[in-house]
């Protein structure tokens, strides 16, 4: 279960938008807040983000190490082979944590998933599976968890084709390598989603300029 102490940041008193932003694998939701100032955002921007944590839990490919993670790795290859059982319990936890945030008056268009790494994977399959269209996803250094066409399973439908999608990785990723990051980008695009495509000369990081590229998209989707 993600622990109840989610960092909460307001941009303003009264906020009418929210940023959901999942951290990688062995870290925690402390690991982002720090880069908000980077993102360079209109002071006029009245935006919630929240930092929830995944669960601390064994990870086999680190040797059964107990750790925060959204999932356990079970291989880690050309792909990931994922204990599919604990992605779907973090999905409906993100889920429902997007709920909360409608419930309490954003509305569904104005609420953004970001997510790096692992974080980034549970965006994706959060965001093209909430039974509603949310504002878009942000999905660095990742990978889709799963081919795109199991995630209607279970589903009426998948998100709209014409939801925002921005996908950014390193050029130098020697930990979720960039053919993983074109892989999800392409099926994307094969499924009729246009998602933008940005790589940088990074390893498995952000960087000021990839932080850039972040806040002018969260800018452009905000202000719409």
């Amino acid at each position: 279960m993600i622990d109840n102490d989610m960092i909460v940041v307001e941009t303003k008193p009264a906020c009418d938008a929210a940023i959901i932003w999942m951290h990688g694998l062995g870290v925690d939701g402390s690991d982002f807040p720090p880069t908000i100032p980077y993102l360079k955002l209109p002071k006029e921007l009245a935006a919630r983000f929240l930092f929830p944590n995944a669960p601390e839990q064994a990870v086999t490919v680190n040797g059964g190490m107990v750790m925060r993670s959204w999932y356990d790795i079970l291989s880690m290859g050309i792909g990931r082979e994922i204990n599919d059982a604990q992605l779907q319990s973090s999905v409906s936890q993100i889920s429902d944590i997007v709920t909360q945030q409608i419930d309490a008056g954003i509305a569904p268009e104005r609420i953004l998933l970001v997510g790096f790494s692992q974080g980034g994977a549970v965006a994706y399959e959060t965001g093209l599976s909430y039974p509603g269209n949310l504002g878009g996803i942000a999905a660095m250094s990742t990978y889709l968890p799963r081919p795109i066409e199991q995630i209607s399973i279970g589903n009426n439908s998948v998100a709209a084709l014409s939801m925002p999608i921005l996908s950014l990785h390193g050029e130098h990723d020697d930990v979720v390598p960039l053919t993983l990051g074109e892989s999800a980008v392409e099926q994307l695009k094969q499924k009729g989603y246009q998602p933008e495509w940005h790589t940088f000369k990074m390893a498995h990081e952000v960087s000021v300029e990839s932080l850039a590229v972040l806040g002018r998209w969260i800018t452009q989707q905000l202000s719409k």
